[in-house]
């Protein structure tokens, strides 16, 4: 009984998701625990089925999906990443729908550093005359 598996890695910031799609009802599974459950927003929730939404293939494929690292907002883009990867492994054809939305390319911003002298990234000791 092999079942087709088609496989994406997603990542955002500091989020890296691994995203398994298998023909099905359209179930989103996150770590083990139903979306709802998951993810308590529901932007949140629309942010991770876009790339099925795009397709059309909501109800065609179950995600499962193995995230870690970063928040629920990074790991949300993670996930979208990586089952806009996993639609591509199921079927080239989504390639310019995918590709025009913007959700093939990795998302580049990540967290500044902190610098010497500084309190953060930016934020400078607060000034004082005296």
């Amino acid at each position: 009984m092999a079942t087709t598996r088609y496989y994406g890695t997603g990542r955002r910031k500091s989020s890296v998701a691994r995203v398994y799609l298998m023909p099905g009802t359209g179930k989103v599974t996150i770590n083990k625990r139903d979306i709802d459950e998951y993810l308590g927003l529901e932007t949140l929730k629309a942010i991770v089925r876009q790339p099925l939404v795009a397709t059309g293939t909501v109800d065609k494929f179950d995600v499962l999906v193995n995230v870690k690292g970063g928040g629920y907002s990074g790991q949300a883009g993670a996930i979208r990443h990586g089952i806009a990867r996993a639609l591509l492994q199921a079927d080239s054809e989504y390639r310019p729908v995918l590709k025009s939305a913007g959700y093939l390319t990795r998302d580049p911003r990540m967290k500044e550093r902190k610098k010497y002298g500084l309190k953060a990234a930016r934020r400078a000791p607060q000034f004082s005359k005296r």
